[in-house]
């Protein structure tokens, strides 16, 4: 496979800003010329490895940051966006994707925006009976949509409320469960409610149904909103949401956030984590938390200088549909629609309490390890509804030697990778059996005479 070339040229001018330097002290100290400096900020040359060296030797910085982060995330989005039929006649090669990315970013998020209110429009269009009449049949960005974003490009690292999180976790002298902060007080009950909180008397309730990593986490989430509520709300003034519906749903995820990070506090579950070779049933049974509540925390280990590997993290319903997703690593999932129905995270619900392991490669020629589970979640009684999810959580083959999942899989011949996409509507594979509508990018003919896997050949 041939190697990436690394454009970063924004964050090559964010570092230089951040430390005080101006272009000619701060291509000194890199070893390069003026000339080589500026073509680098404006990606017009790719970074060299010499600049990487110097970069960690000279300022200590995390070199990884250079090559994760907004541009990727943003380049897949884009390049899903122009598969639209709309884009039909227009040829963006990836390397002007790339450099919009790097070079623009605000105009890329503002295409990206563009183009999800005009799908929002479509949407409304093909049920127009409904929308008729009503005061709110105008566009409006979807809340759950808009937060899900703000996720996907802080990277599902939010430094603040990761550290002040494991500072609480730090200050815990016994099990929360047993000993809940002072004026606090706390009951179980068999309610349906999995947390009710009465601010009049500081009083939660939390279900006695819920397994003790479930209660654990929701008593956290509470703490959170009491404790750190100023906290959570400048970070929301941070994403500047479009909506006080998006605002309150973000308010969850970062209080979810929280009590995923206290939980399993940053530095002592990354060295379990290294320790244990990424068994999450160890993991789980260390820090009381559940496989899922593992598997998200793993893909959050993000923190500048003190990163781990970097993981994918997706968990489907039996539908298909995507509930929630991340990725660190430079698979990126599908904007809209499901996710490709080759990979195996579909197959976990067939193999109830298994793992599921697979070698696969995307069209782009990356390789990764992938895991997969079932985590359903019962009602605590005969006549409650149980949820089923499944989770997949992976990361590239070079990480594989950091997994124990991997030991008897590599070294693994090219044959063993299987072929998945990221869903059917950009995948380029031409004669996938599982494909269930044609690329929109590609032009299609049809041979009334002849058929093969597909009843049409995909140019």
């Amino acid at each position: 496979m041939a190697t990436q070339k690394l454009y970063a040229g924004a964050k090559l001018r964010e570092v230089r800003t951040r430390i005080g330097l101006k272009q000619r002290e701060f291509a000194a100290k890199l070893g390069v010329s003026l000339p080589y400096l500026n073509q680098m900020e404006n990606n017009n040359r790719p970074v060299s490895t010499g600049v990487v060296l110097a970069l960690a030797q000279e300022f200590g910085f995390d070199v990884t940051e250079l090559s994760l982060g907004d541009a990727g995330r943003m380049v897949s989005d884009m390049r899903e966006a122009l598969a639209d039929p709309v884009f039909a006649d227009t040829d963006t090669p990836q390397a002007d994707l790339h450099l919009t990315a790097s070079n623009a970013p605000n105009f890329a998020r503002a295409f990206l925006e563009l183009h999800r209110a005009y799908k929002q429009t479509h949407e409304r269009l093909a049920s127009l009976d409904e929308a008729l009449g009503r005061e709110d049949a105008r566009v409006q960005p979807s809340p759950w949509e808009e937060v899900r974003d703000f996720f996907h490009y802080c990277d599902n690292y939010i430094d603040a409320v990761d550290r002040a999180a494991e500072h609480f976790a730090g200050s815990l002298r016994d099990d929360i469960l047993r000993s809940p902060p002072k004026g606090l007080t706390l009951e179980l009950a068999d309610d349906s409610a999995l947390r009710s909180y009465d601010p009049s008397k500081s009083v939660l309730v939390l279900s006695r149904r819920a397994n003790p990593a479930t209660q654990r986490f929701q008593l956290l989430h509470q703490i959170a909103l009491l404790q750190h509520d100023q906290l959570l709300e400048a970070t929301l003034d941070l994403g500047r949401f479009r909506s006080d519906a998006a605002r309150d749903i973000a308010k969850i995820g970062l209080a979810n956030y929280f009590a995923g990070a206290a939980q399993m506090p940053y530095v002592q579950f990354l060295q379990a984590a290294q320790e244990t070779r990424h068994d999450l049933e160890q993991l789980a049974d260390r820090f009381g938390a559940s496989i899922e509540q593992v598997a998200h925390r793993l893909s959050t280990l993000q923190r500048p200088g003190a990163k781990g590997v970097p993981f994918f993290f997706v968990r489907v319903d039996q539908a298909g549909t995507i509930t929630k997703r991340h990725s660190a690593t430079r698979l990126q999932f599908a904007r809209f629609g499901g996710a490709c129905p080759l990979w195996n995270v579909h197959r976990a619900f067939e193999t109830p309490g298994h793992f599921l392991r697979q070698l696969a490669e995307t069209p782009d020629g990356v390789r990764y390890i992938s895991l997969a589970r079932d985590v359903s979640k019962p009602g605590g009684s005969f006549t409650a509804p149980t949820r089923r999810y499944a989770i997949g959580l992976g990361c590239e083959v070079s990480h594989a030697d950091a997994l124990v999942y991997a030991d008897d899989l590599m070294p693994a011949p090219a044959q063993a990778f299987e072929p998945i996409g990221i869903s059917c509507r950009i995948c380029p594979r031409r004669d996938c059996h599982q494909r269930s509508v044609p690329p929109l990018e590609s032009h299609l003919s049809v041979d009334h005479n002849q058929r093969g896997t597909l009843p049409y050949a995909v140019d």
